[in-house]
């Protein structure tokens, strides 16, 4: 198992995705984010269920890192409640691996 993660997170609109895509790799939150668009996006919301288009983002980070990303989306968003759900890379290749490392800043010089 390592350390990385991928974090799902969907935005509203195409230019508060690259923004905020943009953002995370400039402070070396993210070492790539994959902007996905558009998705349609079902959920239940205030006792409604709605549909929207989204955009999604794939972020490529760490688990230390992951209370700076979500602090980092938190603070820049414009939803509520932006989704926010890491799951772990198990496993991949050495290559990339290291090279997600090289590119993630050390959670002390976060700021």
């Amino acid at each position: 198992m390592t350390d990385k993660i991928v974090v799902f997170n969907t935005c509203g609109s195409a230019a508060e995705a690259e923004s905020l895509a943009r953002s995370l790799v400039e402070k070396r939150l993210a070492a790539c984010v994959n902007v996905i668009a558009p998705v349609t996006s079902y959920y239940r919301w205030d006792g409604a269920i709605k549909r929207d288009q989204e955009w999604l983002l794939a972020i490529k980070s760490s688990r230390p890192l992951f209370d700076a990303v979500r602090a980092a989306i938190e603070a820049a968003h414009s939803y509520d409640l932006p989704e926010l759900i890491a799951v772990p890379i198990i496993e991949g290749s050495a290559n990339y691996l290291d090279w997600l490392s090289r590119e993630l800043q050390p959670p002390a010089n976060i700021e």
